[in-house]
């Protein structure tokens, strides 16, 4: 089993930038790993992925602002967000996959807000 901690979220207001990053307790290097997001009221949604192979994916909403990246060695995954609007306050989840298999992080809190 994979155990998955998020840290770095926070208050930050409209147009600033935040980094999340999540911590792995075992290799990731074969996973599939991503970041979700869900808002209050709304459905959890895909933010963004990064295979193993490096091959990354955004949602539209983020496309330009958000950067993915692992670090298969320290078994980390991080989420540079940039220019942030008041839509991307949500609780930001890692996410682990291989096949059906899933694992989830406890989910870390950003809310962008004057």
């Amino acid at each position: 089993q994979v155990q998955l901690v998020e840290s770095g979220g926070g208050l930050v207001q409209p147009g600033g930038s935040l980094r999340l990053s999540c911590a792995a307790s075992g290799s990731i290097s074969g996973w599939t790993m991503a970041w979700y997001r869900q808002a209050p009221g709304k459905e959890r949604e895909l933010v963004a992925d990064i295979a193993k192979g490096g091959t990354t994916h955004y949602a539209d909403s983020v496309k330009g602002r958000f950067t993915i990246s692992r670090d298969n060695a320290k078994n980390t995954v991080a989420l540079q967000m940039n220019s942030l609007k008041p839509e991307d306050t949500a609780v930001y989840y890692c996410n682990a996959r291989l096949l059906l298999i899933r694992y989830w992080g406890q989910g870390t809190q950003v809310t962008v807000s004057s």
